[in-house]
């Protein structure tokens, strides 16, 4: 074990794959070589990311056809457009189909390189290199990929695992504290979806994350990727169980759409929208005033925002809400929980119960 780093795996068969958990892990050459296939090799990073990380890590790497391409940082270059880049420079270096990409940066990054693997000559090897909280926790693990679109956030892309996941905690030092924060509600998710006694964990450890304390952080992330690894193995494709990882998703995606990519962080925007999941299952008699307050206070301790924007009417609310891949024939369907520590499959909810809820968490 190198610098008491853990191994977990996603169990899906033939194409299960390791999530390695640990401080130091980018120095660790080995970990990475081991899921590369051929000498061809394209790091896909941003703007923010390269200058720390990006010259050390090809020098470690530097007995392999390398190539490089830094993108711009914000969810709002996460389109076609910059995916496009990345193919033009696959071809431009004549890259075949036993290449591999290396996503090295956060869920953005991530999202886009393993779309542009999955496109590319119809699937390169593609491995996940995340250096937010929020990517090492969540958008790494799983295999979604994807672009926004103006109308809709993550409405284009595929399903495509990676070979490995490679979270190094101590990358995020470097992380500020809004985007620790953003990656904080993610894992607040779990606890809330599934897993009560980590929940009470994280009531009484909380502080202790945002303080960046190393084994705190290591074991957040840990139970975190063991719970998405869990769910994702049962329902890869999200045909039924995985549909809980999207709770407060479907609220919080009507918001980064609304107010524009960029101007809220997804976990930020996730935070809103998990408390806006939690008072719906209050007022569909799931949840009591209590669990509702506890929910609120969590994300208040780690100064996330828990009200929704001002501008953002309750009927652009709504016509953003049925742009969502949880919806059928038209009807909003949303996660909600029937008790902290335990989500439901998505469901439709009356129209005027949604609205009451919208109107009562309007920011002021």
């Amino acid at each position: 074990m190198i610098n008491n780093m853990k191994q977990l795996t996603v169990d899906l068969g033939g194409r299960s794959y390791p999530i390695y958990i640990g401080t130091q892990l980018l120095t660790q050459v080995n970990l990475l070589t081991q899921h590369i296939k051929s000498k061809q090799v394209l790091v896909v990073t941003n703007t923010t990311i390269a200058p720390l990380y990006l010259q050390s890590f090809l020098e470690n790497l530097s007995t392999y056809q390398l190539e490089s391409i830094i993108l711009p940082d914000g969810e709002q270059y996460k389109t076609l457009a910059y995916v496009e880049n990345i193919f033009t420079h696959l071809l431009t270096a004549k890259f075949n189909r036993n290449a591999t990409l290396i996503a090295l940066g956060g869920g953005v990054i991530g999202d886009m390189g393993g779309f542009a693997a999955a496109c590319y000559q119809r699937g390169i090897n593609f491995i996940q290199v995340p250096t937010t909280l929020l990517a090492q926790v969540d958008s790494s693990v799983g295999g979604k990929t994807g672009v926004n679109h103006i109308l809709g956030k993550n409405m284009i892309g595929a399903f495509y695992q990676p070979q490995a996941v490679i979270a190094d905690i101590s990358v995020l030092k470097t992380l500020d504290d809004r985007q620790l924060a953003a990656g904080i509600a993610e894992i607040i998710k779990y606890g809330l979806i599934r897993d009560y006694e980590f929940f009470e964990w994280l009531e009484v450890n909380i502080e202790l994350l945002v303080q960046k304390d190393e084994q705190s952080l290591a074991f957040a992330i840990e139970r975190s990727c063991l719970n998405k690894a869990a769910v994702v193995a049962e329902d890869e494709h999200e045909s039924g169980i995985r549909a809980i990882l999207n709770l407060g998703h479907t609220f919080g995606h009507a918001i980064e759409t609304g107010v524009g990519y960029g101007k809220y962080l997804h976990g930020e925007a996730v935070a809103i929208g998990t408390c806006l999941a939690a008072d719906l299952s209050r007022r569909l008699g799931y949840l009591n005033d209590a669990d509702v307050a506890r929910i609120i206070a969590i994300f208040k301790r780690v100064n996330l925002p828990v009200l929704s924007p001002k501008n953002l009417t309750v009927n652009r609310y709504i016509e953003l809400m049925l742009v969502d891949k949880k919806n059928i024939e038209g009807i909003i369907r949303l996660i909600v929980l029937e008790k902290i520590g335990k989500a439901m499959l998505p469901i439709s909810v009356e129209m005027s119960i949604l609205e009451q809820t919208l109107n009562d968490y309007q920011g002021r």
